[in-house]
C-alpha cells in the first residue's frame, strides 16, 4: 500500500490522492467540491499534512469558530478569504 506522507509523495501524486478520494471534484451541484479541493492544496503543496488539515477543519467544526483567514462555505468547508 503506497504511503499517504508528503515525504513518501510526489506533488502529482498527492493531486491524484486528492481527486481520489473526493471524486468528481469539479462537481456543480451545490458548488461544494471545489472547496473541498481546495481545503487540501496545502497538503497538495507538500506543507501540512492530511491529518494536519482534517484535524485543524474539525476542531473549527466542533468549536464553530473559524480560523484566522479562513471563513466557512455553504457546506462547511473552510475557504480561505481573499
Amino acid at each position: 500500500m503506497p504511503g499517504y506522507l508528503i515525504k513518501d509523495t510526489t506533488k502529482e501524486e498527492r493531486e491524484r490522492i486528492v481527486s481520489d478520494s473526493l471524486g468528481n471534484i469539479s462537481a456543480s451541484c451545490d458548488g461544494c467540491m471545489p472547496g473541498l479541493a481546495e481545503m487540501y492544496q496545502e497538503y497538495i503543496d507538500g506543507k501540512k499534512e492530511i491529518r494536519e488539515i482534517n484535524m485543524l477543519f474539525q476542531a473549527r467544526y466542533v468549536s464553530g469558530e473559524d480560523g484566522p483567514g479562513y471563513g466557512k462555505g455553504g457546506c462547511g468547508f473552510l475557504k480561505k478569504n481573499v
